[in-house]
């Protein structure tokens, strides 16, 4: 009994998800007389996080063919190796669209009774500047993002079989190389920034990171700790699910699981875009 307890308070405290996901697992909730959640409800409420995103990108192709249409096209930057013509209106909505996205993530990830509403934000925002990559940022080249949906469609379909036929457990091991993987990435990141912060390494740092096999190296990086999130939401999932946890928590769940699937489209659009721009030099 106290073995299992023990254990029990280890796997809490242990990194097991994505920080959205991850608090689902330090709950100790069962609905009782409530409604337990499940999983058809958790998939429609994901599916209402994507097509908000799809709402997202509708949303700047209107205002690109409108709004933005009549703005000057005075900025002009080389992105990932596309030319790019663009203007101060574009680039401000796009900006302010990542900070909002990055607000709203934080809030929902601390303040679960928002989710809904600040979720919805995210994802819309999320959409907004996946259509100014790819509608302005590598205009011409719009089918990337074609290309990029349908890769993490099979990717994500992949993963689902992997995990539910058993092919992929998520131990202890399984969440240890997780978060060691994670770990590297934000290592990798931190001395970066740190090292381009310092004039004496700056050289060495533009010159390692701007490589281009390195930074596609890392991106696979990305991508294959995403599918592995991936694995661990869906488990979250089931342990929401088979422990009868009030039906309150799928916005909780559907969000994570949302969460995770833009990511992994986000860094495949980005490696297509890479070797596509790195192609064109």
């Amino acid at each position: 009994m106290n073995n299992t307890v023990q254990n029990k308070k280890q796997n809490k405290s242990f990194f097991r998800s994505n920080p959205v996901m991850n608090r689902l697992n330090k709950i100790d909730e069962v609905a009782g007389n409530e409604k337990a959640a499940g999983y058809g409800r958790i998939t429609v409420k994901t599916a209402y996080f994507l097509l908000v995103t799809l709402g997202g990108m509708m949303l700047y192709l209107v205002l690109n063919s409108t709004l933005f249409a009549s703005q000057a096209q005075t900025l002009h930057m080389n992105y990932r190796g596309f030319e790019v013509s663009t203007s101060a209106m574009q680039v401000a909505f796009a900006a302010g669209a990542g900070i909002l996205a990055i607000i709203t993530q934080l809030v929902a990830a601390f303040a679960r009774n928002t989710i809904p509403v600040s979720g919805t934000i995210y994802s819309l925002c999320q959409g907004f500047i996946l259509s100014f990559t790819i509608f302005t940022l590598i205009k011409g080249y719009e089918y990337l993002g074609l290309l990029a949906l349908g890769i993490t469609v099979i990717v994500v379909l992949c993963m689902a079989i992997l995990y539910s036929t058993g092919t992929i457990r998520v131990t202890q091991k399984f969440r240890m190389v997780m978060f060691t993987l994670f770990m590297s990435m934000v290592g990798i990141s931190l001395l970066s920034f740190v090292g381009f912060l310092i004039p004496f390494t700056r050289p060495f740092v533009s010159m390692i990171m701007g490589n281009f096999w390195v930074s596609i190296g890392l991106t696979i990086l990305s991508i294959l700790i995403a599918c592995l999130f991936l694995i661990s939401d869906f488990a979250t999932i089931d342990n929401v699910v088979e422990n009868k946890m009030p039906a309150k928590y799928e916005w909780m769940a559907a969000f994570g699981l949302a969460f995770t699937v833009i990511w992994i489209y986000v860094k495949i659009l980005d490696l297509l875009i890479q070797i596509v721009g790195n192609s064109k030099k």
